[in-house]
């Protein structure tokens, strides 16, 4: 059997608890399953800024380099609001890693229905798909002036046809898949990005002729998520707009603290960069009570997408819901379970 490798970037705040988290789940399952995982570690963000002065340093992209998948906790906090942001460190690893998609699929879990604000929570499910490489997060110029009232910011929000189409056919591939409409978010009433982008969504349509299309304003989206989430089941989007529709999903399902994501590029079979949703939450940082499902939702979507192996996916998976279906809480879902201890409850699940 074949090794995998792993390379572990636990960054900053919350992040070192939740993938040592995942890491206890993934070695449950490598002696279950009698697999073989190298696992490699390196600094980014915040951690990485501490340690050497940058927030990706190159001890860390050698590690990149090599091509193992990325598990990533999360970069940033309030101490390095001065000089080199930890973010930064984040987007450089995407882009670094030519990643262009960005997979955040969300769910209202069985027994966890009370934490939505939803009415009608049960059966919501779906998946946000968000192009990461262009967009207002990477345009250029990216600037500030002037002095006083009268001074100024100016960010750039650009887009290429080859960006938006790559990331459309994925769309419309998970919603062939999946037999579900394909809905588009843009704001193609006032930004000529969005225009090109609409353009390029009906040009695509065509090779997809029994995908049904629904295009919308992210305005109008972002309000109907919330009255009619099931309306949204694969959603394609542009980089800010996705950022913001996918926390919008953390709300719904209860936490963002319930959310994975995959960062990756190309088809299944390939490296990527998976990662929780919720950030570095440093409020709670170190206190052992941050939810770990994020996390342990992010190994999975890791051993589907880029080790092909859907069985131990589908086993962690099936563990964290079963664990949250027999009431383990952390905090941020109204319960008094620590970090730690519902981590083990995962991991008596898939014991069983």
């Amino acid at each position: 059997m074949a090794t995998r490798h792993l390379l572990v970037l636990a960054g900053d705040g919350i992040g070192p608890e939740v993938t040592s988290a995942a890491l206890r789940v993934l070695d449950n399952i490598v002696r279950r399953s009698g697999i073989t995982v190298e696992v490699a570690s390196g600094l980014i963000g915040g951690a990485a800024i501490d340690a050497t002065g940058t927030p990706l340093p190159d001890e860390t992209l050698a590690q990149v380099h090599k091509g193992s998948p990325v598990l990533l906790g999360a970069v940033g906090g309030p101490q390095w609001a001065d000089g080199p942001r930890p973010e930064a460190g984040l987007l450089d690893l995407r882009r670094h890693m030519a990643l262009w998609a960005n997979l955040r699929p969300f769910e209202v879990f069985a027994g966890m229905q009370d934490q939505s604000p939803l009415k009608r929570p049960h059966g919501v499910k779906g998946l946000i798909i968000r192009e990461l490489t262009g967009g207002a997060y990477f345009g250029e110029p990216r600037e500030r002036g002037g002095e006083g009232d009268q001074g100024w910011a100016l960010d750039t929000m650009i887009y290429h046809r080859y960006e938006i189409e790559r990331i459309v056919r994925l769309g419309f591939h998970y919603a062939e898949r999946m037999k579900a409409p394909l809905t588009s978010v843009d704001k193609a009433n006032v930004l000529e990005s969005s225009r090109l982008w609409r353009e390029t969504v009906e040009r695509v349509k065509r090779d997809f002729p029994m995908v049904p299309v629904v295009h919308r304003l992210v305005d109008a989206a972002a309000m109907d998520m919330v009255v009619h989430p099931e309306h949204f089941q694969v959603v394609v989007t542009e980089n800010l707009f996705g950022d913001i529709l996918s926390d919008l999903a953390g709300g719904l399902v209860g936490s963002l603290g319930l959310l994975g994501s995959s960062s990756v590029a190309g088809q299944p079979g390939t490296r990527g960069l998976f990662e929780p949703v919720h950030g570095s939450a440093p409020d709670i940082a170190g206190q052992g009570i941050a939810n770990p499902v994020g996390a342990l939702l992010s190994l999975a979507s890791l051993m589907r997408w880029s080790w092909q192996d859907d069985a131990s996916a589908g086993a962690v998976e099936t563990a964290v819901k079963e664990t949250l279906r027999s009431g383990v809480r952390t905090p941020d879902l109204g319960g008094s379970d620590s970090t730690a201890s519902m981590t083990e409850a995962v991991i008596k699940q898939l014991n069983r």
